[in-house]
């Protein structure tokens, strides 16, 4: 489903609140309520000043899930919440609408269950791919109440080594549609300011590479070793 426009404008240039921390998460992560509580509108603050040092990432891993965002726009996959840039009580970070959904439809339910949201499953599949996503949860796959399907938790994406893990190989070897596709060949032409921006040159080239792969295969990747699986799983 599309994003609507004015939901963004509302995240980038509404104030504030932080309602409490989030729990289970281990880098400082923020339920807030957005402009006029009447309207009911929250989303998840993710500031620098909570992100936990990691090896592997520099700091700056809001800048990843703004990334994430936007690279699921320009593919017109419209599977990651809008997220912007902000700038809030605890300093700069990313901004993302908080999506209402019920925590036991999670991957693997809904993939059992739902036959219906597979093709969604398998967008997801692709762009976690393109984005080389470190940790696809179960539980970072969402059906919201409307019945669309959204991916949460970006941060650890689009490191130039690649280190896919995800739990969603169920459609590993099988053909990728045209329609999903189409769109990887227009990143290939131009990957899109805006993205190329909140990443390094050397990540952006990795990016292209990852997505030549899926153009000349044209499959879903399997697994190579368990390590390819996040964990917990969920």
């Amino acid at each position: 489903m599309p994003i609507d426009p004015l939901m963004v404008e509302k995240l980038s240039t509404q104030s504030f609140e932080i309602e409490g921390r989030m729990p289970n998460s281990s880098n400082g992560t923020y339920l807030v309520t957005v402009g006029d509580p009447a309207d009911n509108m929250r989303a998840i603050y993710k500031p620098l000043q909570g992100e936990r040092p990691l090896w592997d990432f520099e700091p700056g891993l809001y800048k990843r899930e703004i990334a994430a965002y936007r690279l699921s726009e320009a593919l017109g996959y419209h599977l990651v919440p809008p997220t912007v840039l902000c700038e809030g009580p605890l300093g700069v970070g990313s901004l993302q609408l908080f999506v209402n959904y019920n925590p036991e439809e999670h991957y693997f339910y809904l993939y059992e269950q739902h036959l219906e949201v597979h093709e969604r499953l398998k967008a997801m599949a692709v762009f976690d791919v393109v984005a080389n996503n470190t940790d696809r949860k179960g539980g970072h796959v969402l059906l919201d109440e409307d019945g669309n399907i959204w991916g949460i938790d970006h941060g650890v994406c689009f490191s130039d080594e690649f280190k896919l893990r995800t739990v969603i190989w169920d459609f590993a070897t099988q053909t990728i549609s045209d329609e999903l596709l189409a769109p990887l060949e227009q990143l290939i032409e131009s990957v899109p300011v805006n993205i190329a921006a909140l990443l390094t040159d050397y990540e952006i080239e990795a990016m292209l590479e990852r997505t030549e792969w899926l153009l000349e295969n044209r499959v879903f990747p399997a697994p190579e070793s368990r390590y390819q699986y996040p964990w917990p799983l969920l």
